[in-house]
């Protein structure tokens, strides 16, 4: 009787399992989210309200230049990648074995440093006027027209050349996978090379097209150098000029909040024409399509197609800079550049590494937890690579300020004497603004490397005793730190590149490179801005040596 009666208890409550690895993964996610939902917030709550005078104002001009931009800037890159992807993958042509890698070299070079190189290249005092004016006896500037410079139309060429390398990448994957049988098919029914292109190659490529162009789209919106230095007003710049000229946080975090709505539409239309417009092969013998080799005047237009793009997005730009920076060997070595370099290295560095080490141990804690929340958080803390750099700063600076002057209050009632501001008067708020903006390529890095290692490996290890830091360091670190290395690389590489938030955040009398070459080339300085541009583009150099090395 009494082992019936033990038999119908139920069973004891399993003990609630607090492990440290979930809560930091938790923690982690938390950190990198919060920023966003405090943008949402302070616009919702602003101390002094602005909107109506926003709405009735500058916002509509804001928006509709964004707006202008953004699709312009994304039909010209996805024409070009798509049509550059497609010249190198199915034809044969003078230079294309070169032209296939050089296409990604415009990536090194940041958008802001390429609409300084075309002004000062088509300026009046530049060479190009210059000629013209040697050439033709004219005089002045009223014997002759020349289109504006500093204009919305400039910036969508320097952002199109800059940026289209997203889209080419991409779209050059999707065509080398894509199978030589649809295009036979075509051939046999008389589709001649364009219809082959518009009605076979492009539909089946169009999802990494969009993708590429949702990623070309979501730079735009965060660019400031180039629209700054065009004289285009934008909702970046407007975020600036409400924050730092009208001095109100709130007005800039509604600003910021239309930027969010922005990106999350173009996230969200992303995702969407992805999932409605799929292709599958229906064999597993799978045979790419040869490369046709091209003879005559259409060899050499393709070779022209192809250098252009690669001409005006890398070519020019850096040939403008190199030469200014050979004429001004002195500014090599100002003081000011040594220390906007060590700067820069020092907060990209500090950067790197935790936000690195951070996506491992938030990959880590969220498989070791199993559960469904830390799962549901993993795809959120990747939104920190869409908001633009400005947003997040308001999202971080304005919290980080509140609490920095109640830490300095109680330091001060404590000890009496005078507290400095640790947070916001240090490169502490850079930091980790870079941490939140760049954390997706550390945490899609972790991720992916940590899913090709098999599980049995680390359960094996745990059942010899080992702890689950153990595991981690003795198991996983050996098989990922390529991945890892890669990762670390690259988000110090954008750190570097990285303009708005590090001019909202810097602290006082605090130059990183980007900042540096900002502020000269704004006034008209672009001898003592090169040398920083040129750092700055053989550290991107070397980002798209990994991208070229990973794309073979």
């Amino acid at each position: 009787m009494r082992q019936n009666e033990s038999s119908l208890r139920a069973p004891a409550p399993r003990r609630l399992s607090i492990s440290p690895w979930s809560i930091g993964a938790l923690v982690i996610a938390t950190v990198v989210v919060a920023p966003i939902l405090a943008v949402f917030w302070m616009a919702f709550h602003p101390t002094d309200n602005i909107w109506p005078h926003l709405l009735s104002t500058t916002l509509p001009r804001y928006l509709r230049n964004t707006l202008v931009l953004m699709i312009s800037v994304g039909v010209f890159a996805a024409s070009i990648g798509a049509v550059t992807a497609w010249l190198v993958t199915r034809y044969r042509f003078p230079g294309s074995g070169w032209i296939q890698w050089a296409l990604l070299l415009p990536l090194a070079i940041p958008a802001y440093v390429g609409a300084y190189a075309l002004v000062d290249f088509l300026e009046y005092a530049g060479p190009v006027q210059t000629g013209l004016r040697s050439l033709f006896g004219w005089q002045t500037s009223r014997d002759y027209w020349f289109p504006e410079i500093r204009s919305m139309g400039a910036a969508v060429i320097v952002l199109s050349a800059a940026l289209f390398p997203y889209v080419y990448i991409l779209a050059r994957a999707a065509f080398r996978e894509q199978s030589a049988g649809g295009e036979d098919v075509a051939r046999s029914l008389g589709a001649g090379a364009l219809q082959r292109f518009w009605r076979v190659g492009l539909p089946m490529a169009r999802p990494a097209i969009a993708a590429g162009a949702a990623i070309v789209m979501m730079e735009t919106v965060n660019d400031f150098g180039t629209v700054d230095y065009f004289a285009v007003q934008t909702l970046t710049t407007g975020i600036f000029s409400v924050w730092l000229e009208s001095n109100n946080a709130g007005g800039a975090a509604q600003i910021a909040t239309v930027v969010l709505v922005l990106v999350i539409f173009l996230v969200t239309l992303e995702k969407t024409s992805r999932r409605k417009i799929q292709f599958f092969s229906l064999t597993t013998r799978h045979r790419p399509p040869a490369r046709v080799q091209l003879h005559g005047v259409w060899a050499w237009c393709a070779t022209l197609a192809c250098v252009v793009p690669f001409g005006v997005g890398f070519v020019l730009p850096i040939s403008v800079i190199l030469s200014h920076a050979v004429d001004n060997v002195p500014s090599w070595s100002d003081p000011a550049l040594i220390r906007a370099l060590w700067n820069t290295v020092r907060v990209g560095g500090m950067a790197a590494v935790v936000t690195v080490l951070a996506g491992v141990f938030l990959v880590y804690g969220v498989r070791l937890s199993g559960r469904v929340l830390p799962r549901l958080l993993l795809p959120l803390t990747t939104i920190g690579y869409a908001a633009p750099g400005a947003v997040l700063a308001v999202g971080i600076l304005i919290p980080l300020a509140v609490l920095d002057h109640r830490l300095a209050d109680a330091i001060e009632a404590v000890t009496g004497g005078r507290a400095a501001l640790i947070l916001t008067g240090s490169s502490f708020a850079l930091v980790l603004a870079y941490c939140v903006r760049f954390f997706a390529i550390a945490q899609g890095a972790a991720d992916g490397a940590m899913g090709r290692v098999s599980p049995s490996l680390g359960m094996a290890a745990r059942s010899l005793g080992r702890s689950k830091g153990q595991v981690l360091l003795e198991i996983y670190y050996p098989m990922i730190r390529t991945t890892i290395g890669s990762a670390l690389l690259l988000v110090f590489v954008d750190c570097v590149k990285e303009l708005p938030a590090t001019m909202l955040l810097r602290p006082f009398n605090f130059d990183t490179l980007a900042t540096r070459v900002h502020d000269q080339a704004s006034l008209e300085n672009l001898g003592d801005a090169s040398p920083g541009a040129v750092m700055i583009v053989l550290v991107g150099l070397v980002a798209v040596g990994l991208l070229a090395r990973a794309n073979q």
